[in-house]
């Protein structure tokens, strides 16, 4: 058995779903791989394939009163020290951050140690966490070809690696994209892991605006917020649409391959999974985000022709039933922006950040 190696991943499936798939070729490879977070991620990590899973001490000082940014930093500082002391018992050859707070103390921890470490920044704008920590680390390893809010002197640490993506993932890419033999449009809708309000407000009411004729081709899958779904459900049913509505699909990557057209938002994982799997889509950024990293995702991915992107005051039912008449007859250019989704995509990923980590902990 290899040297350990170190995941530190906060507990969100945005994180932990790159730090699954890098654990899983690690493995493969004959590293033993143990995983640090918080205790979000403690039902989720008896799934994550690792030989053991730590939590540490952490917090978010950004926002709120004087006293609760206090309080978070003595959190991390506390969590530091714990990381230390893990740090040293596990004695890993690498430690690898995936971003959010919970990173901070083992990353810390490895560069008071002297620990070769890395980050993975898995959007196209570098995050706050990974930007405090990005100084301190022998390589950045990137989603996307290009990093915004770096610096200069941090790009030159930047080796673009791609997002690592679940092999659920990399199963669903292996289906073709569907034909238009029985003339219909399958249309998937998801706002994330929660699903977004503004999906709820607008999708059904842009497909009530389109002639009939369209409505009847189109099938529906449609990720919606518990406190929305009887609502969209019932908006449908009123339109007499095959449509199925939902709080959560788990075979989400088996959806998207089932669709000619998503409509979602632009997380790293969703747009890094369009690509790989090769689907085209209308990509809503989230427009509150402290640094923009949705809009600035979508940016990378439009570039190849296979989204359109729309700001969200702009997503109204009068603009996405034009766009949903446009796509109807126009099966020849899906097609064809599918095919660039899928030539943006990066699939081995997962293999790409494994060297990395490999060559980091060998200097």
């Amino acid at each position: 058995m290899k040297d350990p190696v170190l995941l530190a991943a906060g507990g969100t499936g945005g994180h932990l779903f790159p730090a699954e798939s890098l654990a899983s070729v690690l493995k493969a490879r004959g590293h033993r791989v143990e995983l640090v977070t918080d205790t979000r991620a403690l039902n989720y990590g008896g799934a994550f394939p690792a030989d053991a899973v730590h939590t540490v001490s952490a917090a978010t000082p950004t926002g709120g009163s004087i006293v609760a940014k206090l309080k978070s930093a003595l959190t991390l500082g506390q969590g530091t020290l714990q990381a230390i002391a893990l740090l040293r018992r596990v004695k890993p050859a690498c430690v690898v951050g995936f971003g959010g707070y919970p990173t901070v103390p083992p990353l810390v921890a490895a560069r008071l140690l002297r620990i070769p470490s890395i980050l993975h920044e898995q959007n196209a704008v570098i995050g706050r966490a990974n930007r405090f920590l990005a100084s301190g680390v022998n390589a950045i390893a990137t989603g996307f070809p290009t990093l915004s809010g770096a610096g200069a002197t941090l790009v030159t640490k930047a080796k673009f690696t791609g997002n690592p993506v679940r092999p659920a993932v990399l199963e669903a890419a292996q289906i073709p994209y569907p034909s238009f033999a029985d003339d219909r449009l399958r249309i998937l809708v998801t706002g994330g892991s929660q699903g977004a309000r503004v999906m709820s407000d607008v999708v059904p009411a842009a497909i009530a605006m389109l002639p009939r004729d369209v409505q009847e081709r189109l099938v529906i899958v449609q990720q919606a917020r518990g406190e929305d779904e009887a609502r969209v459900r019932a908006a449908y049913a009123a339109m007499n649409l095959q449509a199925e509505v939902a709080p959560f699909f788990r075979d989400l990557p088996a959806r998207i391959a089932a669709a000619h057209l998503v409509i979602a938002r632009s997380g790293a994982s969703t747009v890094s999974e369009l690509a790989v799997i090769g689907r085209p889509a209308i990509l809503v950024p989230f427009p509150f985000a402290l640094d923009q990293d949705q809009a600035a995702n979508a940016v990378q991915l439009k570039a190849s022709g296979a989204v359109d992107v729309v700001v969200q005051k702009d997503f109204d039912p009068a603009w996405l039933a034009a766009a949903l008449g446009r796509a109807a007859f126009a099966s020849e250019g899906l097609t064809e922006r599918a095919r660039a989704a899928k030539d943006a995509g990066v699939a081995n990923a997962a293999e790409r950040l494994a060297d990395l980590v490999e060559r980091v902990a060998q200097n």
